[in-house]
């Protein structure tokens, strides 16, 4: 049988980590998990401004697809507006096609981070610890 290669990500030279000049200039997008207490899984798909770390939305669903991710950005946008460029992870739901021609539709630089190196989103792991912490631990904790 044949061995299915390995799909390498193309290398990434993201931008360094700094405070935007304006608000709306750069958000940061991750995704969270946690269960219920009866089991459930489910996952939150944060968005935050990176200017003044407002959190601008939290989609929760059982699962996030790449077509959801857009439409809750377009929705956030209707509000705000878009944003010059967006900082992220590799995960499949960002590296899909759908997401690049989202992106690249509305003029939207994507800065991808290095892989295994969470630091380089770091505004937006702050919050997620926070909101784990905060909400997620103190609503969802098993007895």
């Amino acid at each position: 049988m044949r061995r299915k290669a390995k799909r390498r990500l193309p290398s990434r030279s993201p931008f360094p980590l700094v405070v935007p000049a304006m608000a709306n200039d750069c958000w940061s997008m991750d995704f969270m998990s946690d269960a219920l207490q009866h089991g459930h899984r489910f996952r939150t798909f944060n968005v935050l401004d990176d200017y003044n770390r407002e959190i601008l939305g939290i989609d929760i669903n059982s699962s996030i697809p790449a077509s959801r991710v857009t439409r809750y950005l377009d929705q956030i946008a209707a509000w705000i507006g878009y944003p010059r460029k967006i900082r992220l992870d590799n995960g499949p739901e960002f590296i899909s096609s759908e997401f690049a021609a989202w992106a690249e539709k509305h003029n939207i630089l994507i800065d991808y981070i290095q892989p295994g190196c969470p630091y380089q989103k770091g505004y937006v792991e702050r919050f997620n610890r926070t909101y784990r912490e905060g909400v997620l631990d103190e609503t969802f904790a098993k007895p």
